[in-house]
């Protein structure tokens, strides 16, 4: 089994440590260390070389939306993941254009925590079920085009529409392969469909039209 690198960037010693004894004492995850400004932690990025980076949004000195391009250059082999209280859209969608792959809310469940780390790792957006209501009403308003509306005219195949609803309901393309009785490599595929057909460039901003347009509650 590969071992996950975990590097923890957050101002609440309690809230790392927390974060820190969860994942050592099940196999997979090593935390490689631990910061409490996005300065420091892009530092740290560089030696410790993490596989992914649980990043709080708001902190004293170096915020964690100034520290994703240092990270970025520090450890580009990284996958930035928020772990925030933030449920304000605009900030998911200033984080994501910055790098990151993920946003998950601090009241998210263990399971969620440990399955979203693993889907990072792998190279998948992630981002807690409830934010993909909150953009749907931030693009909605009229100045708001940071996802691009105006390619949500583009039809999708049925096939693609069973995976789009699939994956905006937190899916892997492990779990959407199972539930649709198709390969792991078709769900990729399809995946890559979707995206380019929407003119998107995550997983994230496809649950974003998939709520946008009703396919999902």
């Amino acid at each position: 089994m590969n071992v996950i690198r975990v590097l923890i960037i957050d101002d609440h010693t309690l809230f790392r440590s927390g974060i820190r004894l969860l994942l050592e004492r099940l196999e997979g995850f090593e935390v490689v260390g631990e910061a409490g400004d996005g300065l420091d932690g892009a530092k740290r990025a560089k030696t410790l070389k993490p596989d992914v980076v649980l990043l709080d949004l708001h902190m004293p000195g170096t915020s964690g939306l100034a520290a994703i391009p240092l990270l970025l250059e520090e450890a580009p082999q990284a996958q930035i993941v928020m772990l925030t209280v933030s449920e304000d859209a605009e900030d998911l969608i200033d984080a994501m254009r910055a790098g990151a792959c993920g946003y998950l809310l601090k009241n998210i469940d263990t399971d969620f925590l440990l399955d979203s780390i693993r889907r990072a790792a792998n190279g998948e957006s992630v981002m807690s079920p409830q934010m993909a209501v909150r953009v749907a009403d931030a693009i909605r308003k009229p100045q708001n085009n940071n996802l691009n509306a105006t390619s949500f005219s583009v039809e999708l195949s049925p096939r693609e529409r069973e995976v789009i609803i699939k994956l905006a309901r937190g899916g892997s393309n492990k779990d959407i392969a199972r539930a649709l009785n198709m390969a792991e490599s078709t769900v990729k595929i399809h995946v890559q469909s979707i995206l380019r057909k929407l003119n998107l460039s995550s997983r994230v901003q496809a649950a974003v039209y998939a709520v946008e347009h009703g396919l999902v509650d």
